[in-house]
């Protein structure tokens, strides 16, 4: 968790509600506001502040003023089986979208099994864990994925081709929290260089190449030339395949496969967001969502208890000289939220300036911030 110093922390229901009544505001339908803000408020209390309040203006705000982003949401059905489906959203709210979907998955996989369903034409969704863990509290395995806007570069490659394409699990388990990889398939994300520009850090090298395969470390720059295209995000592994880079380009690929060819959907530069003429125009973002439900296999009690002794094994290994402890998936955003539940959502300098400008441009002087 990157926390800048001096930032003002505003409880999680007061940040939820403001960022309710913001869509609301700019002609979100009052439940797919709800939506829309349930999701980004989960991200900043799991601690994935790159997902949270910090993108309220400058995706979905911003998006939705300039046009490229519709306020209402048609979610059409185009084809359904008994266990699939394919969703058109229309440029709609990605998170209502996403949720819908997911939840269809789960109530086609309760009566047969398995459940998957399809987007294309959406927009940005928030975390994927959110739309995972729909499965995992219904008691089965929620397995999502989305694509995005491109900006990272194949294995031997500068040309930022395909999105940041997370691979998204959520399990259940018979501990206080569920087994969640919520992840790029690159080794950093947008989201978190976004945070590093607003803190003014420079970012690790290795992360993000120029034209000539050299790596950039500064965020506000680099931020810049993703845009550009002169610059490109790392699959995981990292540049080259000495440290199997290859793999991260292949679950990327992946990810974009699944995002688009299944529904017929975007991909890849046609993500770009802008017209030949450079107009701006819509993200038209694909998704997939599978639930699996576990009682079709085994007790569910069974099951989240092996997966609960899989998981303590793990961090009860030998561990590292000089490591304090061993982690599994899904644990430090557990143990975000136990941080953080009484103190809310930490925002920086930055973001301050940006919820202070939305509330005057809308009128919402209900809220007194205390920036």
């Amino acid at each position: 968790m990157e926390i800048e110093k001096g930032a003002k922390w505003v409880k999680f229901d007061v940040m939820e509600r403001f960022m309710r009544d913001v869509f609301k505001k700019i002609g979100v339908p009052a439940e797919e506001a709800a939506v829309c803000a349930n999701v980004l408020i989960t991200a900043d209390k799991l601690g994935i502040d790159s997902h949270g309040a910090s993108r309220l203006k400058p995706i979905y705000y911003d998006r939705i003023k300039q046009g490229i982003q519709l306020p209402k949401t048609k979610f059409e059905v185009v084809r359904e089986t008994p266990t699939t489906a394919v969703i058109d959203g229309h440029n709609g709210m990605g998170h209502y979208i996403a949720k819908r979907a997911m939840e269809m998955a789960v109530k086609k996989a309760r009566k047969f099994g398995l459940g998957m369903t399809a987007v294309r034409n959406s927009t940005h969704y928030g975390i994927a864990g959110y739309h995972a863990m729909l499965a995992s509290k219904a008691g089965m395995i929620g397995i999502t994925g989305t694509n995005a806007r491109p900006s990272v570069a194949p294995t031997f490659g500068v040309e930022n081709m395909m999105g940041t394409n997370p691979l998204t699990f959520a399990i259940p388990t018979d501990e206080a929290f569920p087994f969640l990889l919520d992840c790029a398939t690159p080794i950093t994300q947008r989201g978190k260089i976004e945070v590093y520009a607003k803190l003014g850090k420079k970012m690790p090298k290795g992360w993000v190449i120029d034209e000539k395969g050299n790596s950039k470390t500064d965020s506000r720059a680099v931020l810049k030339d993703l845009v550009a295209g002169t610059a490109a995000l790392v699959p995981l592994g990292g540049i080259g395949e000495e440290l199997a880079g290859y793999k991260g380009y292949g679950y990327c690929t992946v990810v974009e496969i699944l995002s688009a060819a299944l529904q017929q959907g975007a991909y890849m530069k046609m993500l770009l967001g802008v017209d030949k003429k450079g107009k701006k125009i819509p993200y038209p973002l694909g998704h997939f969502f599978l639930a699996i439900d576990i009682a079709h296999f085994v007790p569910l009690r069974s099951f989240k208890k092996t997966t609960g002794n899989i998981l303590r094994e793990l961090r009860a290994s030998k561990k590292m000289p000089g490591a304090k402890r061993i982690y599994t998936a899904g644990e430090k955003e557990h143990l975000a939220w136990l941080y953080r539940r009484h103190k809310g959502v930490p925002l920086n300098k930055e973001t301050q300036r940006e919820m202070i400008a939305m509330r005057d441009e809308l009128g919402l002087k209900q809220y007194k911030f205390n920036f």
